[in-house]
């Protein structure tokens, strides 16, 4: 059983606290309302060289979702290749059980990592690889939001899924994604639509805490922001694709 009961209390019992700081972020608030049919699907992508903070963050947030609201939520690690064991860029090894599925999920979310080295692993690995960049662009179909955070946007923007949009990235590759066509935000949330990217490295929580309100409910981010016990930080920018 689920510990949204006890949850929800401490929701209740926070709300107080942070109903400042929701209502100086109203205009923050997603204006349609949320859908409601089926589970919610996340697909977090891993790969060798990928940052832990990256990609945890937002495992994190979408999994412990699932406490705040009565629809179902999923959120699988999956990689480009069959099942394996993924090491991250500072050692952690971690069993990747799921395959690509990217017709499978609502939500695909893309870390970054090991774009300040140009050897492997990491981003630029990846990039030069090509296998991801092209299953990224072969994802792309209504009803899939496409996210990602720190110099994983540049694994969107090497998949051309960047081009002519709003977007933002980690500082150190802001220059990188211009020069590559990408409409720099000065945001630390980005939401054109299908299209959703953040900062640096932290901005995952941010990025997760703002798919969660969007899909879900105000208040099941609410309530994570209360159960974790971090605030949502800085400016989501939307644009008119996530306005319809």
């Amino acid at each position: 059983m689920k510990r949204r009961t006890l949850l929800r209390t401490t929701t209740a019992l926070g709300a107080a606290t942070l109903a400042t700081g929701a209502a100086d972020r109203a205009a923050a608030t997603p204006p349609r309302a949320p859908r409601s049919e089926g589970p919610l699907r996340a697909h977090v992508v891993l790969f060798d060289g990928v940052e832990e903070l990256d990609f945890i963050a937002p495992y994190e947030v979408l999994s412990a979702s699932g406490h705040f609201t009565d629809r179902t939520v999923e959120v699988h690690y999956v990689s480009v290749t069959d099942a394996r064991t993924v090491t991250c860029a500072y050692g952690t090894k971690v069993r990747v059980e799921h395959r690509w599925a990217p017709d499978q999920a609502d939500i695909l979310v893309v870390p970054g990592g090991g774009y300040a080295r140009r050897e492997d692993p990491g981003v630029w690995a990846e990039i030069r690889r090509g296998v991801l960049p092209r299953a990224l662009a072969a994802a792309r179909r209504e009803g899939l939001t496409i996210s990602a955070l720190c110099t994983g946007v540049m694994l969107l923007s090497a998949a051309g899924l960047t081009r002519g949009r709003p977007c933002t990235t980690h500082h150190r590759a802001r220059a990188d994604l211009e020069q590559q066509g990408g409409v720099l935000k000065n945001a630390r949330v980005v939401d054109d639509g299908d299209l959703v990217t953040a900062g640096g490295v932290t901005s995952g929580l941010d990025l997760a805490l703002w798919l969660v309100r969007r899909e879900l409910s105000v208040d099941a981010a609410i309530g994570l922001e209360q159960m974790l016990e971090y605030e949502a930080r800085g400016t989501v920018w939307r644009g008119e694709r996530d306005r319809d």
